[in-house]
């Protein structure tokens, strides 16, 4: 492996040290056309192979703009789809670090077939192994497809870009008036990019990752000793109703918590924690967020978003696929109402109760907030397959707030009669402890104590087998 090449470097910053072990670094073009038989093309313009971190085994593929720009052709993809069949052979993730101008002109339908064989792999990958893609520089048109077909993304955040048509060749559009390539724009509007950073922070993230992720879709090893106390208190947790990024924290063991795709849809946060020595994948409803001053930095109403959801659904889908748990903290009280969201909730909405409903994984809902109609449902709860469902003691759930309920039920009547009527029907029909003597909610714990009891359910789940009707998949 060159010791100069920037790609090169990346890989060095991403593994263990001394770990890395190139594949097919004699490997060159072979195309004659346009004289490119004359230019040197060492390695093709990618660096593939496979080292470890945190003593995880992993394969890894580096793109080299000092070669014709990092740009693909026939022998570049068929290492790149080499790389991926020694990946599924043995159970490993593939990580991908991109910095390319994209489909190598010279090559033509070799370079386009080149793609298409590396989508093929993609897709065949999906849901076995973990894929990861970082990119560091241009990632435009047809190669732009490759990061959204894997799993988790990351994005540098100056120099990377990431586009199909780019920003001048968008109507109405340049690229200083809104730069639709940049990470901002993949990461906060198109919701692609899972973390923007400087690249030794990407490097760093993607190592944090990895190290949290089963290796393959069959591997039970994605759990470390506790170090934590398992039965910790969770001091304070009631006030973070609003910012449940710091709830997972309180309930994760060391305070461990891998956010996914955190600049996009805040109201809705997706992350990997630890439970014992576990990776659970966490979902959970947000109404603030906390600055670094500890002030409050924004705020959201306490709804489903058409975004939130389709975030919550496909990271369900992926916990689902490798076999990692998923604990929910509800807090909702209905769905986002504007023009925009009403396009597209009913079928987020349903994409996300599908998401788990179908997933056989074990399943924990803590409602420490609001719990309100056909959101709540779609949240986890008990009736689309929750195992367990853990409420505290000042949740509220029901079909709608108590004062609206009592609005309508007591329509006509006096001011005295509607509060009279909301009280009764907050204790009856809209309590923690009228949907537990339903039989909805299985535990009303102290917020204190959240963790203690999140564990045991997952400990008492741990062996969870259920089967679900045959069929080649559903349609959702």
């Amino acid at each position: 492996m060159s010791t100069t090449s920037q790609a090169s470097q990346r890989i060095a910053a991403l593994l263990d040290e001394n770990s890395f072990v190139e594949i097919g670094a004699m490997v060159t073009a072979r195309s004659t056309d346009f004289n490119l038989k004359q230019t040197e093309t060492p390695s093709d313009g990618v660096i593939t192979g496979y080292g470890v971190i945190g003593g995880n085994l992993v394969y890894v593929y580096s793109q080299d703009a000092s070669v014709l720009n990092g740009s693909v052709g026939e022998m570049h993809a068929k290492k790149i789809a080499n790389l991926y069949d020694l990946a599924l052979k043995t159970g490993a993730p593939v990580i991908g670090l991109i910095d390319s101008a994209g489909l190598r002109l010279q090559e033509a339908t070799d370079a386009l077939n080149g793609f298409g064989e590396i989508y093929l792999k993609q897709a065949m990958s999906s849901g076995v192994i973990p894929q990861i893609t970082a990119v560091f520089g241009a990632c435009g048109g047809g190669l732009a497809l490759i990061p959204t077909l894997t799993d988790f993304t990351f994005m540098e955040e100056k120099k990377a870009k990431l586009f199909v048509n780019s920003p001048n060749a968008l109507d109405g559009n340049e690229i200083g008036k809104c730069d639709t390539s940049a990470a901002k724009f993949q990461s906060e509007e198109a919701g692609i990019v899972d973390v923007v950073a400087d690249e030794a922070t990407v490097l760093a993230e993607i190592r944090s990752l990895v190290c949290m992720l089963p290796a393959n879709n069959e591997d039970d090893m994605s759990f470390d000793e506790c170090t934590d106390d398992l039965n910790r208190a969770c001091a304070g947790i009631e006030n973070c109703v609003g910012d449940t990024s710091i709830a997972l924290s309180q309930i994760s063991d060391n305070g461990v918590v891998f956010e996914v795709k955190r600049d996009y849809a805040k109201e809705m946060v997706t992350a990997f924690i630890k439970v014992n020595g576990v990776t659970v994948g966490a979902v959970a409803n947000r109404s603030e967020v906390y600055g670094e001053d500890g002030a409050v930095a924004e705020k959201y109403d306490a709804v489903l978003t058409a975004a939130g959801c389709d975030k919550a659904a496909d990271f369900v889908t992926f916990c689902d696929a490798f076999n990692i748990p998923v604990l929910t903290l509800t807090n909702v009280k209905g769905f986002k109402a504007d023009k925009c969201n009403e396009k597209k909730i009913a079928k987020a909405a349903a994409k996300l109760t599908y998401a788990f409903a179908n997933a056989t994984v074990p399943k924990v809902n803590v409602v420490i907030g609001q719990a309100y109609g056909s959101a709540y449902v779609a949240m986890n709860s008990k009736a689309i397959g929750a195992d367990i469902t853990i409420a505290w003691p000042d949740a509220e759930i029901g079909c709608m707030d108590s004062k609206l309920a009592a609005k309508i039920i007591c329509d006509g009547q006096g001011a005295d009669a509607i509060d009279a009527c909301a009280k009764e029907y907050a204790a009856l029909q809209a309590s923690a402890v009228s949907a537990a003597k339903r039989g909805y909610v299985d535990q009303i714990v102290e917020p204190v104590d959240t963790r203690k009891y999140v564990i045991g359910a997952f400990e008492m789940l741990f062996t969870k087998r259920e089967e679900r009707p045959a069929k080649k998949h559903g349609t959702v």
